[in-house]
């Protein structure tokens, strides 16, 4: 396996910063891997408190990579249960041992398992031989150690090589404390904890949009006074404005914001400023309500504000004001322009307001709730990964060049936006990756959130490469 590399490409240009949504990070992976019939499957079950992993006493049971969430000692790491793993076999039992060989080659930590009541095999050691070239932490398990009387057999597998045999029954449960507590200490150390913004207070919303749309009118009208200045003259916010106001039967914290000009304009003295201003209002935001003038053509400026929310992070409602004024042949061709040029935010959820009048306002919760929910989605990695499966088998990568690349496992490494990490055989085409993300939003939702989905490519390393 030491001819293959493992290189991180990001799908998207989508450049989250580092304070937002940095959740816990990436779960590390543990992947319990053994010759068929050790008991496997059952450890995983032990290892999850709960039936999950198919058991039955037949070796080859489990085919493919399973992967689950877990968490021990407040610790969550993603667990891959594989097939029994023959190193020179053939056919089926070759696909088995390819697929235990993929989930070594991606994981953090390995659990070797080795029955203990029958000792090390010939099979056991050509494994031991493979883990060592992986380079890998190993943990190894003497499994179906159910008693004392049988923890000298354990005490044989040192001669495997690789370090302390943990004794265990993974069926009644004995040791499996034990043994966690040195997979933890075996995983890379923690990344920091999720520090996004202060816990518990009213949910931020920025509202954004060109100058002149509306965006004071509708603070005023939320806020019931005259709170925000306005003005026919385009522009005259200067600075963000943020209103604790009531709506829906909670309170939230608005940001009004300067509009944001044409870019030829954004070197002009205040202009310039206010824009530098709207985006630090956008940082401090959760979602972003974006005013569009629903009696104008989308303009450029509209959807690079859009553009800029989706960059961001952010979770986005769109809001279509002054559409109390429209007649029914604008809204026809309204209809078009949405389909035609906001294709990269067709997931946002959309509301038709009068900013004015006040008119169909109180339907911006429903809209602000569904995406702040779509924004903290996180999909359980057994669903995520039985997704892909499904996807891979039903609607596989076009064969380019004569090699089609498979996604062969994958995981949430974050929420706020939810991110995804897709460990592939090969680069994905931008199409394909596109049909993933539509696929994604079809079966879970993500309503009102951007989706950061990045690659870890499994290659061949160059003849050039030591």
């Amino acid at each position: 396996m030491s001819e293959y590399e493992i290189e991180t490409v990001d799908m998207e240009t989508v450049d989250v910063g580092a304070e937002v949504g940095a959740d816990e990070g990436p779960a590390p992976v543990v992947a319990v891997v053994g010759r068929p019939n050790v008991g496997k499957s059952t450890l995983v079950n032990r290892i999850l408190g709960r039936r999950e992993a198919v058991v039955e006493d037949v070796p080859g049971v489990t085919r493919d990579r399973v992967a689950y969430d877990a968490t021990w000692s407040g610790r969550r790491f993603t667990v891959v249960d594989t097939g029994g793993w023959l190193p020179d076999s053939s056919g089926l039992a070759a696909a088995i041992a390819e697929q235990a060989r993929l989930a070594v080659d991606l994981a953090d930590v390995v659990m070797f398992v080795v029955d203990a009541t029958v000792g090390a095999t010939d099979v056991d050691e050509a494994v031991v031989e493979i883990l060592r070239r992986a380079g890998k932490p190993v943990v190894l398990v003497a499994n179906k150690v159910d008693d004392a009387g049988t923890e000298a057999d354990a005490a044989l597998l040192w001669s495997l090589g690789i370090g302390e045999p943990h004794p265990v029954s993974a069926l009644h449960g004995r040791g499996s404390g034990d043994l966690l507590d040195a997979v933890l200490e075996a995983l890379p150390a923690e990344p920091p904890a999720e520090t996004f913004a202060e816990a518990g207070g009213p949910r931020r919303v920025a509202l954004l949009g060109r100058p002149n749309v509306g965006k004071s009118s509708l603070l005023n009208k939320l806020a019931g006074e005259n709170r925000a200045v306005v003005d026919a003259v385009a522009g005259t916010t200067r600075d963000p404005v943020d209103e604790l106001i009531e709506l829906g039967g909670r309170e939230w914290r608005f940001i009004d914001t300067a509009g944001i000009r044409r870019r030829h304009r954004e070197n002009q003295g205040a202009d310039f400023y206010a824009t530098l201003r709207t985006q630090s209002a956008l940082e401090r935001a959760e979602v972003a309500v974006v005013l569009v003038d629903a009696g104008e053509p989308l303009a450029e400026q509209d959807l690079r504000i859009i553009s800029m929310v989706v960059e961001s992070g952010r979770a986005l409602v769109i809001a279509y004001n002054k559409w109390d004024l429209l007649d029914e042949e604008r809204r026809h061709y309204l209809e078009r322009e949405i389909d035609r040029q906001l294709h990269n935010a067709r997931w946002a959820p959309r509301v038709n307001i009068s900013a004015k009048t006040g008119r169909h306002v109180e339907k911006l919760v429903p809209g602000i709730d569904a995406a702040l929910e779509g924004w903290g989605t996180r999909v359980p990695t057994s669903k995520l990964n039985q997704f892909f499966a499904d996807l891979v088998n039903s609607h596989p990568h076009p064969v380019r060049g004569g090699k089609q690349p498979k996604v062969l496992f994958a995981t949430q490494a974050g929420v706020r936006p939810p991110r995804f990490v897709l460990f592939t055989s090969g680069f994905l085409e931008e199409g394909y990756r596109r049909f993933i993300e539509r696929r994604l939003r079809e079966e879970f939702g993500f309503e009102g959130t951007p989706l950061d989905v990045t690659m870890k490519i499994r290659e061949k390393r160059g003849k050039g490469r030591k």
